[in-house]
């Protein structure tokens, strides 16, 4: 019998090789969990109901973590973890206190809700993409599609129904980007200590300090303009002219870096970031 090549197999599946990509998983989960808490349901369900606001990076290792184990690992991986992930979802739900944008004190959140879980799973596919794109290479129009049919699979892993998400790249697109237009954003302050520590303060070694401001760069440059203002995070024109200039350069040391270092699982990372959070914490 065969090795199990999981549900997205390499050289196959769109959604691995733009995961693939070392620098989206370096920043692309910090850009989705700004994205996501832009909902103040998604945010009470996903983040105040943990230890997201005081650890933020812990949550983020974790949920990192599981993702890549849905992306590169075998299907008894992936259905082990996805289950785990769905029993959980299955006992988070409640109400929020106090009126935040559209919705008012005391509406009700679940975190199996199909359409929280289809929020959670458009930020975490449309800032793959975004970050793949900007600092790697466009995907052509067939690739966009097969990458959204692979995402369209992770949502059923975590419980989404087929009927229950766009049905084509299109529509994904229409869908995100009528609530990016829409009256239902809206960040608590809550949220907004949230992204400024997601957007800020990065723990890391003496010896990656350095490119911290790059990536803190990278961070914010990757959300959409509404997004930005909506935290009341800084971007100028020098921002904008900084965030060219290194998306040129990334894009064109991918020509000339070796395939082992641009490419590969984030796991050791995201957990030297957790660990450093915990020291931080503890001092």
């Amino acid at each position: 019998m065969g090795e199990d090549p999981g549900y997205f197999p390499r050289g196959e599946s769109v959604l691995r090789r733009v995961h693939g990509a070392r620098i989206v998983g370096f920043v692309y989960g910090q850009r989705a969990l700004l994205m996501q808490a832009t909902n103040p349901l998604a945010f009470t369900g996903l983040v105040a109901n943990s230890d997201g606001l005081d650890a933020p990076f812990k949550r983020l290792t974790r949920t990192a973590k599981t993702m890549e184990r849905v992306y590169f690992g075998t299907r008894e991986e992936a259905d082990c973890i996805t289950a785990r992930v769905r029993r959980a979802h299955s006992r988070v739900a409640g109400q929020i206190d106090a009126p935040a944008g559209p919705h008012p004190a005391g509406a009700k959140y679940r975190a199996d809700d199909p359409q929280f879980l289809l929020w959670i799973l458009a930020t975490l596919a449309d800032s793959a993409q975004v970050t793949y794109e900007t600092f790697v290479r466009r995907l052509g129009e067939t690739e966009r599609e097969r990458f959204w049919r692979d995402f369209r699979l992770v949502g059923q892993l975590f419980g989404l129904g087929a009927s229950e998400m766009p049905g084509d790249y299109g529509d994904f697109r229409d869908y995100y980007e009528a609530k990016l237009a829409g009256d239902e954003l809206f960040v608590t302050e809550d949220a907004r200590e949230l992204g400024r520590k997601v957007a800020f303060e990065v723990p890391v070694s003496l010896v990656r300090r350095g490119p911290l401001a790059a990536v803190n760069l990278a961070v914010l440059g990757l959300l959409p303009e509404r997004v930005r203002d909506l935290y009341g995070l800084e971007w100028g024109a020098a921002h904008q002219t900084a965030f060219r200039a290194m998306a040129t350069s990334l894009r064109a040391g991918g020509l000339v870096i070796p395939a082992r270092l641009r490419r590969g699982p984030c796991a050791a990372d995201y957990d030297l970031v957790a660990r450093l959070e915990a020291a931080r914490l503890a001092a």
